[in-house]
């Protein structure tokens, strides 16, 4: 029986994206989605039960009692292809951070050419935190150490991580009871690749004991590192206007899409495209200039610092090159399909890969060095500019939505107090009064297997409605921006009236772009300034919140969901489990999927949980927030208690007699 195919509808929800997937079909060009509705997964593989960690293998467990070759069980299996998911995900960020740890260390010794230390502030603050000397010394000097105390905690083979001191103290005291604190960032993921090698640990929960302290090596490690890094080189971020879709194409300019996950490029890219020589070349081809877009996490690190436009998120990267106006993409590492190079042979672009780790059959390769950065971001830019008289006829949709990112943890405590009251307990108090019901985290991938963007934004309309407030990083962030969710009075008519009333007040979407998919860190330090301030609980736990990733595709998501269970988060992804087994076939395939959730929660106050319906989803979500406030001892949520406050409220106490205005406003007898 031949497999349905979707229509482009069904396939997304972004009008622009199936303006372009409409263009495919019309010219008989495949896309993600298209090969996502050909390819059946396999179920046995995609629900954990199949091994090939050996040469006696690969073993299929399809029955109940079923073993490998070597007898092990399908609870030792699943955990075995976890936790190496796990470790590959904690690998991509933690070796992120790596990255940007050896450039600030270029940096402070004067050999990146075009790199500067741009926040001296957090700079001094970060290295103050692991006590680091800042006291009559050269940033250069301060932020020399600080790099070299960042790469030693890849290295490092006994204790401590230092980063892990930046989670709430009674967090880490559960961490060492629990003994998961990492001891070096590197040795937790050799570890877990050690451990489930043939032959070697085979108790499914001791070694998703190893999967959270590999995690954690991540998100209370290189990924942290990664973001404080960011900041310190390129400025921490704040609001600014940006605009997200396909419709930031130019069809006069030079367009360059930078693809993937490192900044340090990207942010070159940017700084050469505004040299007045790489303009005058721009124009000297007959173009307007030249005008850079993102694409996934990249778009979001200079969507969030520069403005730039966010031209989609992850599924966007084969429909941008569609539109025919793309000059290059340009791409570094993560999330980048080998289909571009095989679909750019059908336009006029160039896909120019620049990391050593990554190369693709058939691309141009312009390998990037911190050390000659603004040089190489210039010869890339000719590249494209050179291409440009090569371009044919083009279809760029004409959509696209302004947004405000920019949302860092820094921001959101100054816009809460000011300059000299910058503090959490605005929020704190507004989650209190039941104005704030609680927070969510959405955050995450596009799947072609899922309608695109529909699972983001669904569950995020449901939950704004409930008075939930919603930060957002990755690709559910441009979902999110595509939609007009992050553009202040734009969302406020989807929101419920308590939320409403905060986000009037203090000038705010109501959902906060907080960053890249790295970035999630930002949420965890959000969460513990949460604790620090007071009045909900003295844990992660304890706070009303949820983290979701509707429509998680990579091994990042697992590695980031799993070190916010260990934080004390409850976290739901959406569609497939992968440790779902067959429960109608194997009794016994259960034991992981549990253990996930209530075991977790047990040792951890957070658990991981597979949902697929995303009504489930929101129910789940309030059920759990409203739990936490009651355990809290909090009001209950009444929305028909606010909604009144703001400049609407005023505009309505303006019209009323004086002496009923003070009772509306104070309470006194009319």
């Amino acid at each position: 029986m031949a497999k349905q195919t979707r229509s482009p509808e069904e396939r997304t929800i972004d009008p622009a994206a199936q303006q372009m997937l409409i263009h495919a079909d019309e010219l008989k060009i495949g896309t993600a989605f298209s090969r996502a509705d050909k390819m059946s997964p396999c179920n046995i593989g995609s629900a954990g039960m199949c091994c090939k960690i050996c040469g006696m293998g690969p073993c299929r467990l399809t029955k109940e009692g079923d073993t490998g070759v070597c007898g092990a069980t399908i609870d030792t299996i699943q955990a075995r292809n976890l936790i190496r998911s796990i470790a590959a995900g904690a690998a991509a960020h933690s070796d992120h951070g790596r990255d940007m740890a050896f450039i600030l260390k270029a940096v402070a010794n004067g050999r990146a050419e075009g790199y500067a230390l741009r926040d001296i502030a957090k700079l001094r603050l970060v290295a103050q935190r692991y006590n680091i000397g800042i006291d009559g010394r050269a940033p250069e000097e301060i932020a020399n150490d600080l790099a070299d105390l960042y790469l030693a905690q890849f290295g490092q083979q006994k204790g401590e991580v230092v980063v892990a001191k930046n989670a709430p103290a009674k967090r880490l005291q559960l961490w060492r009871d629990l003994n998961v604190v990492p001891r070096g960032i590197d040795r937790e993921v050799v570890e877990a690749l050690h451990r489930t090698h043939i032959g070697d640990d085979q108790d499914p929960e001791h070694i998703l004991n190893h999967a959270v302290r590999t995690a954690l090596a991540d998100g209370w490690g290189g990924s942290m590192i990664a973001t404080d890094i960011s900041d310190i080189l390129f400025g921490t971020p704040a609001p600014i206007l940006g605009e997200a879709n396909l419709g930031v194409l130019k069809e006069d300019m030079v367009n360059v899409i930078v693809h993937g996950h490192e900044p340090t490029l990207s942010e070159m890219i940017v700084a050469a495209s505004q040299d007045p020589e790489i303009i005058a070349y721009a124009r000297a081809a007959g173009s307007n200039g030249v005008n850079l877009a993102g694409i996934c996490c990249t778009a979001n690190e200079i969507l969030m610092r520069q403005g730039i436009p966010a031209a989609g998120n992850f599924l966007h990267q084969e429909l941008s090159i569609l539109t025919g106006a793309v000059e290059a993409m340009v791409v570094d590492v993560q999330c980048i399909m080998q289909a571009l190079v095989g679909l750019a042979e059908n336009f006029h672009t160039k896909i120019i890969t620049t990391s050593p780790k990554v190369k693709i059959k058939g691309a141009t390769h312009i390998e990037f060095d911190e050390h000659h950065a603004l040089t190489i971001a210039k010869k890339i830019l000719r590249e494209a500019i050179d291409n440009y008289a090569n371009r044919g006829q083009t279809k760029i949709p004409q959509i696209k939505e302004k947004l405000i990112p920019g949302f860092s943890h820094e921001y959101i405590n100054y816009m809460l107090g000011g300059s000299y009251r910058a503090s959490f307990r605005p929020l704190n108090d507004a989650i209190r009064d039941g104005r704030i019901r609680g927070v969510a985290a959405i955050v995450g991938c596009n799947n072609p297997r899922s309608q695109q963007d529909y699972l983001h934004t669904k569950v995020t309309r449901a939950l704004l409605k409930q008075d939930v407030l919603v930060v957002e990083t990755g690709c559910g962030a441009i979902a999110a921006a595509k939609l007009g969710l992050l553009l202040g009075e734009a969302g406020l008519d989807q929101v419920g009236p308590g939320l409403r009333e905060v986000c009037e007040t203090i000038g705010i979407p109501p959902v906060l772009h907080m960053g890249s998919c790295v970035d999630n860190t930002r949420i965890l330090t959000v969460l513990t300034q949460m604790v620090e301030e007071g009045g909900l609980g003295d844990d992660i736990d304890q706070i009303p919140a949820v983290g979701l990733a509707p429509e998680w595709m990579s091994e990042k998501a697992l590695a980031i969901g799993t070190y916010c269970v260990a934080s004390g988060a409850y976290v739901m992804f959406g569609g497939a489990s992968p440790v779902s087994g067959m429960p109608d076939k194997v009794s016994d395939s259960d034991v992981v999927l549990h253990y996930i959730s209530e075991g977790w929660e047990k040792m951890y106050g957070g658990k991981l949980e597979f949902v697929a319906d995303p009504d489930e989803m929101v129910r789940r979500t309030l059920d759990h927030i409203d739990k936490k406030r009651a355990a809290l001892g909090l009001k209950l949520y009444k929305p028909e208690n606010f909604g009144r406050s703001g400049d609407d409220r005023m505009l309505a106490l303006e019209e009323l007699p004086i002496s009923e205005r003070r009772a509306a406003l104070y309470g006194v007898p009319a």
